[in-house]
């Protein structure tokens, strides 16, 4: 876009913001204190913009016809700087260009897309929209409106053109044995194709749905009509590189392609070698379930409107698959394993569990984080996720094997109708991360009620530590430093939890393993190296020296030759 294009434009109805900064114009609210004027800035008219259906703000012009070229400064040699800003603050990717006259005037041109589907963006906490040269916030009636809209079913549309002669036989095939066996209808293998895409709602009168392309449209029909539903695997040797070392398209009905999926990224795993205390197994890197599962939610509650395909990026430590669209309505990263969601793709989601493929709508998530976890995993990643975007990172390297073998003893001595479920075992993965106070409390009791969690710290602030199995499994006759292993964990799980502690807080900790001389001979023994104290008396309190939050840096600092511990043991 030109100056003298944008000279012609018209505020209202070319969805265009002009506005004069020539200097200084704020970025985020400015020094101002009132909301209505601190609205006034660049990321207020993004608000406003984007919740109108995306538009353009043009700075360093006047607002008034013809507007007059007047130059601004604003992000000058910072451009991409703040696009990387906005998308932090917002969720939305912005481009910023600048154009010059031929007086040298520079301008400044952000094209802002719209905000997604039925949700609305947000200035300190205000829905904005336009009004004349004012951002006002939008009514209950406009934000009822946005909220309300309804994301159409692609999966449901008739694919214009596409024949029963366009559809695989062998992918018919599967979906027919799939169902049969997932519904106890041995019957329906026998029944003509014609009538199972009825039966399935795969078919209308009017013609077959893209659902029945993804599923069981052959390679042709779906490079013709659907080249977008394309999976494309790619292969790095290490994270830091950007190009690909191998690349593996796959173009094919989803019946079919999810086993060449599996396959594929199959062909490059390798094991974890547990060996804790009596359990000794192997754990692969990628596990089937978890990667499968994950790789049809890609496919299943991708935005089929969007050109751009799935992809899967494989490394010989982790995965991650990208998909396009944000989440489906209602769906955030903080409710994603807890929400009941409408699918984005609700035939082909529905399609997908009566087959068995999928678990039922809104579990599948459960069981990723379920099954990664109960491996001592690390958690399933999704913070890089926007509203374009779904980014979902498995790590497979084993972080904790103790705690695999953990869950797994755990897990070996319950009954079938009492296994760990999903929150139980992120509530221990919490609680092993010294995060007890965000676990629901319903599920501490039960946790303590059946021994898999103790208390630690005084009756005045509960914590919460995993039972005694869990560190006899990290070997507690290891030693740093001539400390036991055991000992080490539980005071890093007690003061990752409460910064500072008194000393009866460490009593109740080592309650039943060590008398108070030896827990007051440890702490002292500690103190000047990892520990340091503050207060006297009944009021002393003892916390971490900077730097020290994990294992790794209890031990540096214990093994440091600064400082010579006593020789005497407890």
């Amino acid at each position: 876009m030109t100056i003298k294009e944008l000279q012609k434009l018209r505020e209202s109805e070319d969805k265009v913001e002009f506005k004069e900064a020539k200097e200084n114009f704020p970025w985020n609210g400015g020094s101002h204190t009132e909301q209505k004027e601190r609205r006034k800035c660049f990321l207020g008219y993004v608000v406003a913009l984007a919740n109108e259906g995306g538009g353009h703000l043009i700075l360093g012009m006047a607002d008034k016809l013809p507007h007059k070229v007047v130059g601004s400064d604003f992000v000058e040699g910072k451009i991409g700087v703040f696009e990387d800003a906005v998308y932090e603050k917002l969720g939305i990717r912005v481009h910023i260009e600048e154009l010059f006259d031929e007086a040298g005037h520079r301008v400044v041109v952000t094209s802002i897309p719209s905000r997604p589907l039925g949700r609305t963006l947000k200035f300190e906490g205000v829905a904005l929209m336009r009004t004349g040269d004012s951002l006002r916030n939008m009514t209950d009636e406009e934000v009822y409106k946005i909220l309300s809209e309804q994301e159409p079913d692609f999966s449901a549309k008739v694919c214009p053109e596409l024949s029963p002669s366009d559809l695989d036989e062998t992918a018919i095939t599967i979906l027919k044995e799939k169902y049969a066996r997932k519904q106890n209808n041995p019957a329906f293998v026998k029944l003509p194709i014609s009538q199972i895409l009825t039966d399935l709602k795969l078919a209308e009168d009017e013609g077959i749905t893209y659902a029945a392309l993804i599923l069981v449209g052959n390679e042709q029909a779906l490079q013709k009509y659907l080249p977008n539903a394309q999976v494309n695997i790619e292969y790095r040797e290490t994270h830091s590189q950007t190009h690909f070392d191998k690349r593996k398209p796959i173009l094919k009905p989803l019946f079919i392609a999810i086993d060449e999926i599996w396959g594929y990224l199959n062909g490059r795993n390798k094991d974890n070698k547990i060996s804790e205390g009596p359990y000794k197994f192997d754990l692969p890197y990628f596990n089937e379930e978890v990667i499968r599962e994950a790789a049809l939610n890609a496919i299943a509650h991708r935005d089929y409107s969007i050109n751009s395909e799935t992809v899967i990026k494989q490394f010989p430590d982790s995965i991650t698959i990208l998909n396009a669209g944000g989440f489906p309505k209602g769906v955030t990263k903080e409710n994603l394993i807890s929400v009941s969601s409408v699918p984005r793709s609700r035939l082909l989601t529905d399609i997908l569990e009566k087959t068995g493929l999928v678990e039922r709508s809104g579990q599948g998530v459960d069981k990723i984080f379920r099954i990664t976890l109960s491996e001592g995993k690390p958690e399933p990643d999704y913070s890089k996720t926007d509203f374009f975007q779904v980014e979902l990172s498995i790590n497979g390297e084993v972080a904790d094997t103790a705690f695999a073998a953990f869950i797994s003893g755990e897990q070996e001595k319950r009954s079938d109708d009492n296994k760990l479920g999903t929150f139980e075992i992120i509530g221990l993965h919490h609680i092993k991360e010294g995060k007890s106070d965000i676990v629901h409390d319903g599920i501490l009791e039960t946790l303590e009620k059946e021994g898999a969690i103790k208390r630690a710290g005084g009756t005045a602030s509960i914590k919460y530590v995993l039972a005694d199995a869990y560190f006899e499994l990290k070997n507690q006759k290891a030693e740093i430093g001539g400390f036991r292993t055991i000992d080490l964990e539980r005071i890093l799980g007690l003061l990752k939890t409460t910064k500072e502690v008194k000393m009866s807080h460490f009593v109740d900790l080592f309650e039943g393993d060590l008398n108070r001389a030896q827990v007051k001979y440890l702490i002292d023994r500690l103190l000047g190296r990892v520990l340091d104290k503050k207060g006297s008396g009944k009021g002393t309190r003892y916390l971490f020296f900077d730097g020290i939050d994990d294992m790794e840096s209890i031990k540096a600092a214990i093994n440091s030759d600064v400082f010579q511990f006593p020789k005497k043991e407890l």
